[in-house]
């Protein structure tokens, strides 16, 4: 957690002086013909989790880890006084360092490097139009050292003249590519230093991609989305949203650095095998509901479907109570439960004659509890007496699977605007 204050007092500082005189000026009703930053969010996260499953070892094995995030939103704004359109362009930027005990098995030797660092920035536009219609559009990079991943989504909706009710579609595309790290003891023995193809211990034949050196290949994944999204207020005290979802998945879907063992084989393994094609269907409920002033009651509920034979259940329930005009504090639960994927099976029970196979536990059978709070203040005169810093989000979350998994996560939010 010192990690975490540290972090956010260093970019607080670095930040502060850029955008002290910006938002030292009053621009409450005034509509700027020209793009300006209206807020920024610096947020700071730390995850740690422990368990005794790790898909690297084969579905034993600690699966200790630890991440420490680092993201940087900025929210830019357009008024235009002529149509009286409204154009918001989103940046972010966000920096995570992980530790994982499972990735030092990757070679049985222990040579293998048990942390990583993700780079993921993002950039999104949004117009919404005096005649309700509002479209959009963004782009987006994640990336680590096995894993690359570019995307971009459309979005467009359309509210009702009084805006009591809106339907609104958005589209993504997910193109990812993944680097064929095996575990060490199945690597082929043979490697050419210009490979076109690659085959694998277990017989499947990939390209290269040029990833990180020209004798480890890559795989593509590729993922399309559609949402449909109709949210209607009903008074006002309460307002709902439907949320319906189809994903579409196709390519390398497993990993070639999990291992799974089998039925009385000397304890020999082989690389994780999945179909290359996954279609997922959720369904979502989301209510909200003002029984007072000072009290929300934000529930949501959601079924899950998909074709490796994954069916879920999760339903949450967020509290918000306004102690006073600028703090608040929302107290949060979510349930969740899944059954098994039909390719799962737990170290050393699957058979030889399965076509697919694996021992990740992220599709297994399990229910799950996600219990925390979230605190935040606004204060009249901004955080500190600052006028622009108005306000600072506390969250923490303790997460329980019924696998043994457990996991605790830390966040702060700071708000300048």
């Amino acid at each position: 957690m010192k990690k975490i204050c540290l972090t956010t007092l260093g970019i607080f500082i670095l930040f502060s002086a850029a955008f002290a005189q910006q938002f030292s000026v009053d621009t409450t009703g005034y509509k700027n013909e020209k793009l300006h930053l209206e807020e920024t969010n610096l947020i700071s996260g730390y995850y740690n989790q422990d368990g005794n499953h790790s898909a690297v070892t084969g579905g034993i094995g600690t699966q200790k880890l630890n991440d420490i995030s680092n993201i940087i939103e900025l929210k830019f704004v357009k008024y235009d006084n002529i149509t009286n359109n409204k154009y918001t362009l989103n940046l972010e930027t966000g920096l995570d360092h992980h530790t994982a005990a499972s990735q030092a098995f990757i070679n049985k030797s222990g040579a293998s490097k048990p942390y990583g660092t993700r780079f993921y920035p993002s950039l999104n536009w949004k117009v919404e139009q005096a005649n309700k219609l509002t479209v959009g559009f963004g782009v987006a990079y994640s990336g680590e050292f096995n894993y690359h991943s570019y995307s971009a989504n459309f979005l467009i909706g359309k509210a009702s003249k009084n805006e009591n009710t809106e339907v609104t579609f958005k589209a993504q595309a997910f193109f990812d590519r993944v680097t064929m790290l095996e575990p060490s003891e199945l690597i082929p023995k043979t490697t050419t230093v210009n490979i076109i193809t690659y085959t694998t211990a277990s017989g499947r034949t990939y390209t290269s991609g040029g990833g990180h050196g020209e004798n480890i290949p890559t795989s593509p994944r590729n993922t399309f989305s559609g949402s449909l999204t109709w949210s209607q207020v009903v008074n006002k005290n309460f307002q709902f949203a439907l949320i319906s979802d189809i994903v579409g998945q196709s390519g390398l879907l497993s990993l070639p650095f999990h291992r799974v063992y089998f039925k009385s084989t000397n304890d020999s393994a082989k690389i994780e095998n999945l179909p290359g094609t996954r279609i997922k269907i959720p369904l979502g409920l989301r209510m909200n509901y003002f029984p007072g002033d000072k009290v929300v009651m934000r529930a949501y509920y959601r079924y899950y479907i998909d074709d490796w034979g994954v069916k879920a259940h999760t339903a949450s329930l967020e509290v918000p109570y306004k102690i006073s005009p600028f703090a608040s504090i929302a107290p949060f639960y979510r349930y969740y439960i899944q059954t098994a994927a039909d390719y799962f099976a737990p170290y050393a029970q699957h058979s030889l004659s399965d076509q697919y196979y694996t021992s990740n536990y992220d599709l297994s059978a399990f229910t799950s509890h996600y219990v925390g709070v979230n605190i935040r203040l606004t204060p009249k005169k901004g955080v500190f007496n600052v006028p622009w810093f108005n306000m600072i989000e506390f969250r923490y979350g303790h997460y329980i699977q019924t696998t043994g998994l457990h996991a605790d996560n830390f966040g702060i939010n700071l708000r300048f605007k």
